[in-house]
């Protein structure tokens, strides 16, 4: 993994968005005051990719995300990582209960033919999204959160946990570093080889125990089989043609019975129709019934036309029901007029008794008015003669008082108060129902005198009876008019029935002599030339048919006694047929030949045919069972090698076993690289070295006669050497390649001597591999020989961040 940009928005003390830009740099140092913020920013690149920072103490904790006066921030960061590039994005938002949350996180492949400032807005395909980002991050860049801080990010105060890791710890380290998983991917993958191989021996087996008959006697005795068929099928020619001759023969039997048969059911058929005796009275009835019929029309037609005379000299009925309908509405119209003038007057009557009412409410109203100023003097007295005292003026008349009136305690003013409103509320409901009744009146006499209006402006009205009587008679005639009109329809239809009752009779006079004619026809075509059926004259139909019945009785006797002949001969010609048969299928079945009982030549030539080709055929199988049988014994064999091979392939990748000693390889080339770096670093005095037993990490003191001791007993400063060193050689000697290295201070507690090895140790590896190196300190003897610098800062707006180069 090589982060390529960072950009920070309110991230941690950066409260200012601020873009870092690495993709020129391999070899590059954070610098700055305490507490400015360097660290943050390879905290930033962890959590990027992981959603948390080593700082914060536990995995999965975003609190430390945001500043407490922070509402929201975001973390994104481009990166290259085994040849492909990708961009992963984290924002944080703080709840309305002041919890940090990530409140969106995205990984995404980009086009690393893009500019880099254009980066995440050239997305190839989303990889991930939510709480999978973390996983997918992990297949990316190969390492989990847990091992990416021990050998990429090395945080501050963690330098030497990979040092001193337990064994266990160190492994699986190591197992995703050397891709070593994919040992037990290969075990597995040995595994399922051994089970098919297994199965497929199995089942080769099995395909060869059901050719168990595929032997060579069986192959003898097919082939011996199949020439005796061959030769049957070159003799057989003869026989079949003799009986495709019975079958001639019978063939021409049939179709002389046939023939017989034929001509006595055409014989049998004949029938003269029902109706023919008695079809000549019929005609006569018939053609006498539409005469009479014909004369009955055209009386009544002339009865039909008397009437409609009759009805046009009494005129239309709409002028005589006109004026009846206007009679009517003169007569409504007047009644309506009437009722309108009494309501009128009665309206007017009742008004003097409401004006009356009036009156009598106001004159009250009036009255209770008076009382109730007179109460309110009485009381406005009695409340003044409180005030007064004798020889003081009167606030009325302004004279001295002499003495002091006398009052009687004056009435209820509420009482008052009650009857002066009942006696208002009577006058406003007599003076309401007087002016209602005023309109009402009004509007009643106003509707009377319009009704009178439009009666007198109506016609004079005619004589009642004199029209009445003139529109029974117009509807006497109509009635009359109508009976005779449906009398002529009544005869008109037994007209044309009567007719149609003739013309069927004719049509069934003439299907009659089409049906004799058609039988004779027939006759003739079927019968014998030496005795045909008579002829025909069309005079009398029932003597034409009676002829031809009598011819009919003496051909059917001869045409009986030819059928009996007929029948004879083909029976014998059967007889002959199922001897030739039966003779041929004796032969056929001596060869193994089934066929049917009644086959045909073409079908015994088949069935000969048919059991040469499956004999050929089975002998063809049986050699290909043969062939298969003997390569089915070969793929046992080789199926079961397969087996085998797997098998021992899968014990010898056992976890328990290969992974192990892979690892404690591994290790070793580890240790002994990170022993030749710390023995630079430490001028010659520590290397490193493998316990035998517990495979813990010691070292080899040579200041003390070469001594071994635990890592554990270094110093500070000596143990961020042998620290440093084996993250160099994680860095460098493993199989799998670390594009980038993150070192966050311990600088401070070398000497000037080892300080001066460590540069130059980071200058080595900055320079002679495509890695970037980078390191966050406070020494400057260090941060000068850095050629790239991040100098950050930190003001009242938070952290901000200046990239610098320093001269060669």
């Amino acid at each position: 993994m090589r982060p390529l940009l960072l950009h920070l928005d309110h991230f941690g003390s950066f409260r200012e968005p601020v873009t870092v830009d690495f993709s020129d740099t391999e070899y590059f140092a954070l610098v700055g005051p305490t507490g400015a913020g360097k660290s943050t920013i390879i905290d930033a690149i962890c959590f990027a990719l992981y959603g948390t920072v080593p700082r914060w103490g536990r995995e999965n904790a975003v609190a430390h995300a945001l500043a407490p006066s922070v509402t929201a921030g975001k973390v994104a960061m481009v990166f290259d990582s085994d040849g492909r590039r990708y961009g992963v994005v984290r924002a944080m938002v703080r709840d309305a209960k002041g919890a940090v949350r990530t409140k969106e996180a995205r990984l995404d492949e980009l086009d690393a033919a893009a500019p880099l400032g254009e980066a995440f807005d050239a997305v190839v395909k989303p990889v991930a999204e939510g709480e999978n980002v973390t996983t997918e991050a992990q297949r990316v860049t190969g390492l989990e959160y847990r091992f990416f801080t021990q050998c990429v990010v090395l945080p501050q105060g963690r330098f030497a946990e990979f040092l001193h890791a337990a064994p266990r710890e160190r492994q699986d380290l190591l197992v995703q570093l050397l891709d070593a998983d994919v040992y037990e991917r290969i075990r597995q993958s040995a595994a399922r080889e051994e089970e098919a191989a297994k199965q497929a021996a199995s089942f080769a087996r099995d395909q060869l125990a059901k050719l168990s008959g595929a032997t060579e006697e069986a192959e003898r005795e097919l082939a011996e089989r199949l020439a005796a068929l061959r030769r049957l099928a070159e003799t057989i020619g003869a026989d079949l043609d003799l009986l495709r001759a019975r079958e001639g023969d019978i063939r021409r039997a049939e179709q002389e019975r046939a023939a017989v048969a034929e001509r006595q059911s055409v014989l049998s058929q004949l029938r003269m129709p029902a109706a023919v005796p008695t079809l000549a009275a019929a005609r006569r009835a018939a053609a006498e019934s539409v005469e009479t019929m014909a004369a009955d029309v055209a009386r009544l037609e002339a009865d039909e036309h008397e009437a409609y005379e009759a009805l046009a000299a009494l005129g239309d009925r709409g002028a005589p029901r006109a004026a009846l309908t206007a009679l009517d509405a003169r007569e409504r119209q007047q009644a309506e007029a009437t009722r309108a003038r009494a309501a009128a007057t009665s309206a007017a009557a009742s008004l003097e008794g409401l004006a009356a009412e009036l009156s009598a409410a106001e004159q009250a109203l009036a009255t209770a008015e008076a009382q109730r100023e007179r109460l309110r003097d009485a009381h406005a007295a009695a409340h003044l003669l409180n005030r007064l005292a004798v020889g003081e003026p009167c606030p009325v008349c302004r004279h001295p008082v002499a003495e002091l009136p006398h009052h009687a305690p004056p009435a209820d003013m509420r009482t008052a108060d009650r009857a002066l409103a009942g006696a208002r509320e009577r006058a406003q409901r007599a003076g309401a129902a007087c002016a209602k009744a005023e309109t009402s009146a009004s509007m009643l006499a106003t509707q009377a005198a319009r009704l009178e209006s439009e009666l007198a402006a109506l016609p004079a009205p005619g004589d009642r009876a004199e029209l009445e009587a003139r529109l029974a008679a117009i509807a006497k005639a109509d009635q009359l008019a109508t009976q005779a009109r449906n009398a002529v329809r009544a005869a008109r239809g037994g007209l044309e029935q009567a007719r149609a009752a003739a013309e069927q009779v004719e049509r069934q006079t003439e299907s009659a002599w089409r049906t004799l004619e058609a039988a004779r026809d027939r006759l003739l075509v079927s019968g014998a030339q030496d005795d045909p059926p008579p002829s025909l004259a069309r005079e009398d139909l029932h003597r034409a048919w009676t002829e031809l019945l009598g011819w009919r009785d003496r051909a059917a006797q001869a045409a009986r006694a030819a059928l009996a002949e007929r029948k004879e001969q083909l029976a014998q010609a059967r007889d002959r047929l199922a001897a030739d048969r039966r003779r041929l299928a004796e032969r056929l079945a001596e060869h193994g030949v089934v066929t049917p009982r009644d086959a045909s030549p073409d079908q015994l030539g088949a069935a000969v045919a048919g059991s040469v080709a499956r004999a050929d055929s089975a002998l063809e199988r049986l050699k290909e069972e043969r062939g298969r049988a003997a390569d089915l014994e070969k793929q046992v064999a080789q199926k079961e090698h397969e087996a085998k091979v797997a098998h021992e392939l899968a014990l010898r990748l056992r976890a328990n076993a290969f992974e192990r000693w892979l690892c404690a390889e591994a290790l070793a080339v580890l240790v002994a690289s990170a022993s030749d770096t710390l023995r630079e670093l430490s001028d010659g005095q520590y290397e490193l070295a493998l316990a035998d037993k517990t495979g813990d990490i010691e070292v080899i003191d040579y200041g003390e006669a070469g001594m071994r001791r635990s890592a554990r007993t270094l110093s500070g400063g000596e143990t961020f050497q042998a620290a440093l060193a084996l993250a160099l050689a994680l860095s460098g000697a493993v199989a799998r390649r670390l594009d980038s290295i993150f070192l966050d201070e311990g600088f401070g507690t070398l000497d000037p001597a080892t300080l001066d090895t460590v540069a130059t140790t980071l200058e080595r590896l900055a320079a002679g591999q495509e890695r970037m190196i980078g390191v966050v300190t406070h020494v400057p003897a260090l941060a000068d020989r850095v050629p790239v610098r991040f100098e950050v800062s930190r003001d009242g707006k938070g952290s901000h961040v200046r990239k610098a180069t320093v001269a060669p």
